[in-house]
């Protein structure tokens, strides 16, 4: 379960637990030894033109580090994600006995460093105060005017709103992981861990995504809306970026893209497309009953560090969702900070596809010891993003179907409490959580995808990302898994 604790007040997440239930074993009937532990060495490769035409295969051997010798007995292969990417021991330079969302207000701030999660730079000298917070952000960008603009001014009255409620929900949360263990104090040789830092891993898949757009049109009327992945057939990149590729068995595939190996877990399914290429997704299922969405929302930061290609509100509003969702969908929406984007998901986006806001929720980074990632009054970063939760309108005619189950009601001001990932924009996952307030069978999409999950479709230009091999540790058997726990 990736549930480790539920309150009234929201859920403590395990990232990493849920990941790894998705069991990436291969077939037994088909696989090869592969590497141990440690063995794995990150590689980085960037592809040429001429390996954009090679074709993509389905393999099933691993073949990044040293080889393992065969041997007579069947090895048990299994993957499990990288558990360095959730070493998450400490938010900045400074003791670690500070800043914890348990204690009261006044600890917060007065720090300096690096988040541990995602090693942005903090601005020298947070005070307590939300004024010599923002006094003291001025100073680090020399910023010549002693005024707040009105995007500071509206982001300090939502902090202000919400801030209560994230520090004593988070404090609740927190304390029952410290009492089961989940959560503990970091030990000296945790504090002497630095964070991991990954260079290049993958293919360009949005460059990929955009050279497509050259190839050979497809004939409508010959081609399939989706493909399932089988161990002797090989799949064009054309095919990948022109339908629905599915894994409908109970184990994981290696899919070769590029020259690059990804693992596709077991009962999945993707597109790998940018925005002007949905309609495969559109021809694939009648409608979703969730529909989950990560934008790749345009901001300064954004532009400065060209890390990933942004949409406007404009570009986002297209995104086809009327086509996608069932009546009554549940639509969840990722949001940063900036209220800019908050009021238009809230005012003009979700009207826009007859969605009703109904919630919104609080996702909380928290380092392994309890500390909030970033100081709570922090004004350059804040240790929460927001998620707004709305339902397509259904009609009041439709009576509910034999199959059908009544769910709960959204609640509002709920929190999700996680360690997060420190590769960046890798969100919590959402299905456990969401479980209480959607029928079993539902039918489940995460739009702007940058991993894959059981029972979902994924799409994006990226939607493969953080299902590289490169990421997980390919293990001979079962008991491999025990050694590696936390230091």
């Amino acid at each position: 379960m990736s549930v480790v604790h539920q309150l009234s007040v929201g859920w403590l997440l395990d990232h990493l637990s849920f990941i790894n239930k998705a069991s990436y074993q291969l077939c037994p009937s088909c696989q090869c030894p592969a590497p141990s532990a440690s063995h794995v060495a990150p590689v980085s490769s960037t592809p040429s033109t001429e390996d954009i035409v090679s074709p993509s295969t389905v393999d099933t051997t691993y073949s990044t580090g040293a080889a393992v010798e065969r041997t007579g007995a069947k090895l048990k292969q299994k993957f499990v994600f990288r558990e360095e990417f959730f070493h998450v021991f400490k938010p900045h330079i400074v003791s670690a006995s500070e800043q914890k969302p348990q204690q009261e207000s006044s600890d917060a701030g007065a720090r300096e460093g690096k988040d541990s999660g995602n090693g942005t730079e903090q601005h020298e000298g947070a005070k307590n105060s939300d004024g010599d917070s923002f006094a003291s952000a001025r100073k680090k960008h020399k910023r010549k005017c002693s005024v707040f603009n009105q995007g500071e001014l509206d982001a300090l009255e939502y902090h202000t709103k919400i801030r209560g409620l994230i520090l004593e929900g988070a404090r609740c949360l927190i304390k029952e992981g410290l009492k089961s263990g989940f959560l503990h104090p970091i030990s000296a040789k945790q504090s002497s861990i630095k964070n991991v830092v990954t260079g290049h891993v993958g293919c360009e898949m949005a460059e990929l995504c955009e050279m497509a757009k050259r190839f050979p049109s497809v004939n409508e009327n010959d081609h399939r809306s989706s493909q399932i992945i089988d161990e002797e057939t090989a799949i064009p990149e054309q095919d990948l970026l022109s339908c629905v590729t599915e894994n409908n068995t109970d184990y994981a595939k290696i899919i070769n893209l590029m020259g690059q190996k990804y693992l596709v877990p077991p009962k999945s399914s993707f597109l790998l497309s940018d925005i002007s290429c949905m309609q495969p997704l559109l021809n694939y299922k009648n409608k979703y009953d969730v529909i989950v969405i990560d934008p790749p929302w345009q901001n300064k930061s954004v532009k400065r560090s060209n890390r990933y290609s942004h949409l406007s509100s404009w570009q986002i509003k297209q995104i086809p969702i009327p086509s996608l969702a069932a009546p009554n969908c549940l639509v969840v929406t990722w949001v940063t900070n900036r209220q800019k984007h908050l009021r238009f998901v809230k005012d003009e986006l979700y009207p826009y596809w007859s969605v009703n806001t109904l919630a919104e929720w609080h996702w909380v980074k928290i380092t392994r010891s309890g500390e909030f990632v970033f100081p709570l009054d922090s004004s350059h970063k804040k240790p929460y993003e927001v998620l707004v939760l709305g339902r397509v309108q259904g009609s009041i005619d439709l009576p509910l179907r034999k199959s059908d189950v009544e769910v709960l009601p959204i609640p509002d001001h709920k929190l999700i409490v996680s360690i997060p990932c420190t590769l960046h924009s890798h969100k919590p996952p959402l299905t456990e959580i969401l479980t209480e307030y959607i029928k079993p069978d539902a039918e489940c999409l995460e739009l702007f995808a940058r991993c894959l999950q059981p029972g979902w479709t994924s799409w994006g230009n990226e939607v493969l990302k953080f299902q590289h091999i490169d990421y997980f540790i390919a293990l001979h058997n079962e008991n491999e898994v025990g050694s590696f726990g936390l230091i």
